[in-house]
């Protein structure tokens, strides 16, 4: 009985083996020599943890995007979008599918012949460099998220934000490709934006922003100040994802956010509920900023989750909030864009 049972095991193994080869075959084929097999998720994100991903590809353009998606969709496998991997927390099983990674192959920047304050973007264009270089152009709607990392295209859609400055602001189109590798561009007025979140289904590849004009020197300075501000309160230079929750909601709050301070934001309840320095294994709470997750240096996705189930718990507890995740989960199944 036990060796039918290893034999079977061994044949089980060996078909598995046999699809994945096939799977790679045939992605290969499709997509060329800019799909890549085994890398490293911890490489990709900002947070340095993550297993391997089956198949990793890199688009030049849209087009490169909407085979991509076509191929997954006809060979029924899972994918995720990723740009700077600034915003997710890959597992440490890797990722058994597709990762299209947007980066500076489609990070081009056009300005509008008839009016310069009309910017379309790449979505792989980094977000701070998006905002230092219409700061210099003297253009003001996006200089404030200098301290925002990530891409252009992760930010149009969780509609990221700062400073009093979100996407949604200033975007007048997005070109998106739906999960079937159609494209269309769909209006900024149309998109059903809300807080962190545009509620685009699909991958965006591109974006139209309409800029006010402004002083490039007082642009210039707001950027610096911002980005000292960002320095000086936040553990920028630790492996993580920035701001782990979002801030919670008016309909969210309780009676018992009275001792939290004003406005009662995540970092703050999570600061109050005592668990700056919390620590699994190399996952800590910032002692800096609350609403840090920072890997000190050998932490797994395992030890971050297990820090944020945590701090969920200890904040429903004490008062009454479900914080909500900001960052983005990367596991088998996931079909989302993320910065």
């Amino acid at each position: 009985m036990a060796l039918r049972t290893c034999r079977s095991l061994f044949r089980r193994a060996a078909a598995i083996r046999n699809v994945k080869t096939e799977l790679r075959d045939e992605l290969s084929a499709q997509l060329g020599e800019s799909v890549k097999f085994g890398a490293s998720l911890a490489s990709l994100s900002t947070y340095r943890v993550g297993g391997p991903a089956e198949a990793l590809f890199e688009p030049c353009s849209a087009e490169d995007v909407s085979l991509g998606l076509r191929t997954a969709a006809t060979l029924e496998i899972p994918w995720i979008v990723v740009g700077l991997g600034s915003n997710i927390l890959a597992a440490d099983e890797g990722f058994a599918g597709l990762v299209i990674r947007m980066g500076q192959r489609l990070a081009d920047v056009a300005r509008d012949e008839d009016d310069d304050s009309l910017w379309t973007v790449g979505a792989g264009l980094p977000t701070p460099l998006l905002a230092k270089q219409t700061a210099a152009a003297g253009l003001e709607g996006v200089h404030r998220l200098i301290g925002v990392p990530g891409t252009v295209g992760g930010g149009v859609f969780m509609n990221a934000g700062a400073h009093a400055q979100e996407f949604r602001d200033v975007v007048t189109w997005v070109d998106v490709v739906a999960h079937d590798g159609t494209r269309s561009r769909i209006p900024g007025d149309s998109i059903p934006w809300r807080y962190r979140s545009s509620g685009l289904d699909g991958v965006v590849v591109a974006t139209q922003i309409s800029l006010q004009r402004g002083d490039p020197h007082d642009l210039l300075r707001d950027v610096k100040n911002y980005l000292r501000w960002r320095k000086r309160g936040t553990p920028f230079d630790r492996p993580c994802c920035g701001s782990v929750f979002r801030n919670p909601t008016a309909e969210q709050l309780t009676e018992r956010v009275d001792e939290v301070g004003s406005p009662p934001t995540a970092g703050r309840l999570i600061d109050a509920a005592g668990l700056k320095g919390f620590r699994v294994g190399g996952a800590e709470v910032s002692p800096m900023h609350a609403n840090y997750i920072v890997n000190t240096g050998d932490a797994t996705a395992r030890d971050v989750t297990s820090v944020i189930e945590t701090v969920r718990t200890r904040v429903l507890d004490r008062f009454g909030i479900d914080l909500q995740l900001e960052v983005r989960l990367l596991h088998q199944g996931s079909r989302r864009e993320d910065s």
